[in-house]
């Protein structure tokens, strides 16, 4: 009896409560589930609404496919099997046109292929030269602007070219500083923009045959940026930040060169786009990010439109990323933190509403994490913006971390989907994703604040996001790694060298490691910004201490955390030597540092074969110095 009593008080609740405390995490998702490619993707209508086309495998490469609505027969109009196809649009309503680089050098070539996939055609059969997508001139079904740097490596021309033959004609010649271009809504080339490296000149001109004239003049600092004409092709809209710190839209009058109208301005954030109807020539909302997408709109009947889809749609972020020219029939996009999201098919006047394809129907939601926005105070007081996704089923107790820093520097995480953060949370990792100071979307003097602070104020807005964890007892200190690519590669090697007892690993992909040698081996097209990177960055002469001081490279004896670092051979971005040099300058020392190169990529893996070795690598790195789960491993 007295055994039973023992048992009832004492070994059950244990066993309850012990059961109770026991968190119930996802199952182990494959890590290639996370990074193959989508079924489908980039689904986009034909102008008249006819047709569908979109990317899908096929001999494990992004192939172009083309379905006629009503129909089932889908037809493969390329075949590519070295590399991804890179992006494509309709050039008419019988052809799309695509671009496609060959080692991920970003020498984009530019084909045609008729929707049947007869036809195929290399339009720009040249080595050694980008090719850019300009406009597919609505209203000439055999012609098409692109922009190529095929006369001078330096500046990119814009050409007139023929979608079936490839013959070109030069619309205009770059005077050797002109950055941008925009037609009107005739295809007519009227307005330009214009850099000295640090100026931009805003040029504009009445027709094709009248010279341009300069409309304004900013700093770099300062932005008019032209969005589009409007319907009647007298006046601009602009994205401006003239005279304040968040850009809003406006409408610019080209005669006065003056802002007659304030379109939109939200008093947080920079208003990022503007939508339009083309057919009944109406601006009708904006787009702007806070802790995610949000619209405003001016037009009811598109007000109304996104409304009926987020009701089909309800708890995911609705985009509409094509549509017929006659805009009744609409390709729709529908996503969320924890779904890659899917693609439907919307017919207004049938109201017909189909389901296209989920591009990774193999992953479970209800197993995925929610990403949840945050913000902390920098040491100096500023406010940071970011994302934190904790792994689902585990108390936000002593987690081991990974912070990850963004690329750019100039850019910004934003709410939804992230493969990589899904797949560190699902092997229990902490995520935390930092708008940094120089993050674009916050306002001028948040950007500014970021200049000529690589690895000091803006690594510092990293470091305290660290310690913020920590604070909250969320982060295990003796468990935080960093992984970041391009930018957040630097940010990984500065965290390592600056901050040396704050991180227990690293992962660089693709960063710099010398801004020196960063800076000196930019490609040519980027040397009309040179001017404005030394005064965003830093000069190699003028500011020679500070790129000394912040440069990882330099103080490679201070880094003791193990290293991973993962480069493609042709990157034109951050060339390979910077991967070389900080490798080197470790295995000098015997740090541990794994290095992976690819000779067939660029600036980050695009061939599924490679993805999954980098990432599975990354997995088995960051298991054995963090303590996360990994494929292969004994679970408890």
């Amino acid at each position: 009896m007295r055994l039973r009593v023992i048992w009832l008080t004492i070994v059950l609740p244990l066993l309850i409560f012990g059961c109770a405390r026991k968190e119930e995490i996802p199952r182990l998702i494959p890590m290639e589930d996370f990074f193959r490619n989508p079924d489908k993707a980039a689904f986009s209508l034909s102008p008249e609404g006819a047709y569908m086309a979109w990317v899908q495998p096929w001999k494990d490469r992004l192939n172009i496919h083309v379905l006629n609505i009503g129909e089932d027969k889908v037809t493969r109009v390329t075949q590519a099997t070295e590399r991804d196809i890179g992006s494509y649009l309709w050039a008419s309503s019988d052809r799309i046109a695509y671009v496609q680089d060959k080692t991920g050098d970003e020498n984009y070539s530019l084909y045609a292929v008729n929707i049947d996939g007869s036809g195929e055609k290399e339009l720009i059969p040249f080595e050694k030269v980008q090719v850019r997508l300009i406009d597919r001139l609505e209203k000439d079904a055999e012609h098409m602007l692109i922009s190529m740097n095929k006369r001078d490596p330096r500046v990119f021309d814009i050409y007139r070219i023929n979608i079936n033959t490839g013959q070109m004609d030069m619309a205009v010649q770059n005077p050797g500083n002109v950055v941008g271009w925009l037609a009107d809504h005739e295809g007519k080339l009227r307005v330009a923009r214009a850099t000295d490296g640090v100026n931009t000149a805003l040029l504009y001109r009445e027709t094709e045959k009248d010279a341009f004239r300069i409309l304004s003049r900013t700093n770099f600092k300062e932005s008019l940026r032209p969005v589009f004409f409007t319907f009647d092709n007298k006046n601009l809209y602009v994205i401006s930040n003239l005279n304040r710190d968040k850009a809003a839209i406006y409408e610019y009058d080209v005669e006065t060169k003056e802002h007659i109208r304030l379109i939109y301005e939200h008093p947080e954030v920079d208003v990022s786009g503007l939508l339009r109807s083309k057919k009944r020539q109406k601006i009708t909302g904006v787009v702007y990010i806070t802790d995610r997408r949000h619209y405003h709109f001016f037009d009811q009947e598109r007000e109304q439109l996104q409304k009926h889809l987020e009701e089909r749609l309800p708890g995911y972020e609705v985009v509409i990323t094509s549509m017929s020219d006659d805009e009744r029939k609409f390709l729709v996009r529908s996503s969320s933190d924890r779904s890659f999201g899917a693609y439907y098919y919307f017919n207004r006047d049938t109201n017909e509403f189909i389901k296209l394809a989920e591009l990774s129907p193999w992953l479970n939601e209800e197993e995925l994490a929610e990403m949840k926005p945050v913000t902390y105070r920098s040491r100096d007081g500023l406010t940071i913006h970011g994302y934190l996704t904790l792994p689902k089923g585990l108390k936000a107790k002593r987690l081991p971390v990974v912070i990850n820093p963004h690329g750019g520097p100039w850019a910004r995480n934003a709410w939804g989907y992230n493969p990589e953060v899904q797949f560190l949370a699902n092997r229990g990792y902490a995520v935390l994703q930092v708008n940094f100071r120089t993050s674009t979307g916050y306002g001028r003097r948040f950007w500014e604040a970021g200049f000529k602070q690589w690895g000091l104020a803006i690594q510092n807005d990293i470091s305290d996001g660290v310690q913020w964890l920590i604070r909250k007892g969320i982060a295990d200190p003796k468990r935080v790694g960093i992984y970041g690519g391009s930018y957040g590669g630097y940010a990984t090697l500065a965290g390592l060298a600056f901050t040396p007892d704050l991180y227990a690993c690293g992962v660089d992909y693709v960063g710099i490691s010398n801004i020196f040698s960063w800076l000196q081996s930019i490609p040519p097209y980027w040397k009309p910004y040179l001017e404005m990177m030394y005064e965003m960055v830093g000069h190699p002469e003028k500011d020679k201490e500070l790129l000394v001081r912040t440069s990882p490279v330099f103080h490679a004896d201070k880094i003791k955390a193990p290293l991973f670092v993962a480069q493609g051979a042709n990157d034109v971005r951050v060339p390979k030597a910077e991967s070389d040099q900080i490798v080197e300058a470790l295995r000098r020392r015997a740090i541990d540092v794994l290095y992976m190169v690819k000779e067939n990529e660029g600036h980050g893996f695009m061939n599924e074969e490679n993805r999954f070795e980098f990432y599975r690598a990354m997995e088995k790195f960051l298991a054995k110095h963090l303590g996360g789960r990994a494929e292969g491993q004994t679970q408890d």
